[in-house]
């Protein structure tokens, strides 16, 4: 079996500020990539000419605004690379993030697909935690994982917990580019939360999944960003690309589909607490109410219970 080939997908939009770190981060690693492709989703700022100081050590890609699952599907359909890693131009890697992956793929055929822990940082470069810890299903994995860098989640209840509140995020996402492609990559016409559609997906047909339990990388967080300007328009968003995700649901394993509920649960009872903390508490109400249908339970009644208290 031939050592990877990673093709670095980073889709940027407006990020002339940023996009050199991230870059930067691709080129220092200590298992080289294949290649970088920047695709450019119409940018008005100066991503461009950050892009061209690189010369030849990128692909530069422009294309006319269409969103980011847009910008990183068509890094994915000119890629060159068997395997596919993805990166937004606000985030960055840690030197190790290709070679810990590469190193298992060339070990273990038989993975699926890879993802790994990764840092929460804000604008001032402050530490706010990891994924893992901060995950029900990554904090079980670090217990499977017991001191190791490594761990297989391969079982029934490891695979509901993951889809239900998933540890990981684009970023450290390691897929084969067939798979990708096969799955038709991210989807389309979603603001919200299309990483989890595609990754739900892709949970749904493998079987064998490598979790690398030390950080692969950092995941900015911006005071600013429009999920905290308007929190409201965000889970509504959320339970749109969810509802999208339950409809393809029907034919996956049972654990993916118990996560999805329970995802979806979730995705309802935090819209409803930013609709309270607008005041709207007979919208909140309403917002909670199908998961009495889709899962009754004690959960769904004392959210309901909640949100008539406000």
């Amino acid at each position: 079996m031939s050592a990877p080939r990673f093709s670095v997908i980073i889709p940027a939009y407006n990020s002339a500020a940023t996009l050199a770190r991230a870059i930067d981060s691709v080129l220092a690693q200590s298992y080289p990539a294949q290649e970088i492709i920047v695709i450019d989703d119409g940018s008005s700022d100066g991503t461009s000419d950050v892009a061209a100081r690189y010369g030849g050590k990128l692909r530069y890609i422009r294309q006319d605004n269409a969103g980011v699952s847009s910008a990183r599907n068509h890094g994915a359909q000119i890629a060159s690379g068997d395997w596919l890693a993805f990166l937004d131009a606000d985030d960055w890697y840690y030197p190790d993030r290709l070679r810990l992956h590469a190193e298992w793929i060339d070990e273990d055929a038989a993975l699926d697909f890879l993802t790994g822990d990764y840092e929460y940082r804000d604008d001032a470069g402050n530490l706010l935690g990891t994924s893992m810890a901060q995950h029900d299903a990554g904090k079980a994995m670090l217990v499977k994982a017991a001191g190791s860098a490594r761990v297989i989640m391969d079982q029934a209840h490891e695979i509901q917990a993951y889809v239900a509140d998933h540890f990981g995020d684009t970023h450290t996402l390691s897929v084969p580019r067939q798979i990708f492609l096969e799955l038709g990559g991210y989807p389309l016409g979603y603001k919200v939360c299309e990483d989890v559609h595609l990754l739900t997906r892709l949970v749904a047909r493998s079987h064998r999944i490598g979790v690398v339990c030390v950080p692969l990388g950092v995941y900015l967080i911006h005071a600013s960003s429009a999920t905290r300007r308007n929190p409201i328009a965000a889970q509504q968003e959320n339970v749109r690309t969810l509802t999208g995700l339950e409809r393809l649901a029907q034919n996956f394993p049972a654990p993916v589909q118990r996560g999805i509920k329970q995802r979806m649960q979730s995705a309802r009872y935090n819209l409803a607490c930013a609709l309270v903390k607008n005041a709207q508490r007979s919208l909140a109400v309403r917002a909670v109410l199908p998961s009495l249908v889709s899962n009754p339970g004690w959960r769904s009644l004392r959210d309901v219970l909640s949100m008539l208290k406000g």
